[in-house]
């Protein structure tokens, strides 16, 4: 049964790749695979997944306001992403307030603020909501895979130039102060490329899923290997297969793209879960 729908999905496949508007899906699921994969790893290992929601949450307001300015609508995204990260940082440090529940007040603040602007501009304006929330990976433009190349190139080569410091950074905060690394600047850094991986990845999974692209992809291949440069690279094999299978299926069965992706994605981390060699639960219970 199953090998007769993979004989059925994949001639859909191949004529889906004939049409431009697919070939472009294909190269922007590729780098947003890879991308989310690499900067969610420092999420990971911090434990911050839950700062990467807040970003993403953050950035709604960015855009309705960028599209009532009529400007690009990722470059208001992404100052918003940034001005969140400055406001949570300012609560934490200016208060008693712990820093989880700073995020969640400016990221629940940020999201209602964005909601309320784009409800406000649907009253005279057409704008489908849908795609900022849930993403629409098809529909990407020449254009925005023209941006989403040069943001990912950017990334990795920031990532690439600073690897060893932000590993020290990463894994001993205190350690890197002593050894006097500029912190502050690499945190700060840090929540740049975070932001930019977000403001890159709306397009194919919504500001409300992009966590689970740069969390999932990681965290599954946390539990496979240990080191962290191991970790980003079979991470981006895992992003990369699961934004460009979430994307055929999108195509196939009409749903929309976001969810699809963080399924497939999901699916892997359940695999790994189970089966893994050193962290597997049904490989703890045969012992």
């Amino acid at each position: 049964m199953i090998n007769n729908e993979l004989f059925l999905f994949l001639p859909h496949v191949i004529e889906a790749l004939q049409y431009e508007f697919m070939q472009r899906s294909l190269i922007v699921a590729i780098l947003v695979g890879l991308l989310c994969a690499v900067v969610g790893s420092y999420l990971m290992v911090q434990r911050l997944a839950l700062l990467g929601d807040a970003i993403s949450h953050s950035v709604l307001p960015g855009l309705a306001i960028a599209f009532m300015l009529g400007i690009n609508i990722f470059v208001g995204a992404f100052i918003a992403g940034v001005l969140s990260t400055i406001c949570i940082t300012w609560v934490r440090t200016r208060s008693p307030i712990k820093e989880d529940a700073a995020m969640g007040i400016v990221f629940s603040a940020f999201f209602a603020l964005g909601i309320t602007l784009i409800t406000l501009i649907q009253k005279d304006n057409k704008i489908d909501l849908n795609h900022f929330l849930f993403g629409n990976i098809l529909s990407v433009t020449t254009s925005e895979l023209r941006d989403t190349a040069i943001i990912t190139a950017i990334v990795l080569l920031v990532v690439f130039l600073l690897y060893k410091e932000l590993l020290f950074y990463t894994f001993d905060p205190l350690g890197a102060q002593a050894a006097g690394l500029p912190i502050n600047k690499l945190n700060f850094g840090l929540m740049l490329l975070i932001s930019l991986t977000i403001v890159t990845s709306m397009k194919s999974v919504g500001v409300i899923l992009v966590l689970s692209l740069l969390i999932t992809p990681g965290a599954t291949a946390y539990l496979l290997v240990k080191r962290l440069n191991q970790v980003m690279f079979l991470g981006a094999i895992i992003g990369v297969i699961s934004s460009i299978s979430g994307m055929f299926i999108s195509d196939a069965f009409n749903i929309p793209s976001g969810p699809a992706i963080v399924l497939v994605v999901s699916g892997f981390f359940l695999l790994a879960l189970l089966f893994s060699p050193s962290h597997g639960v049904l490989q703890k219970q045969k012992q």
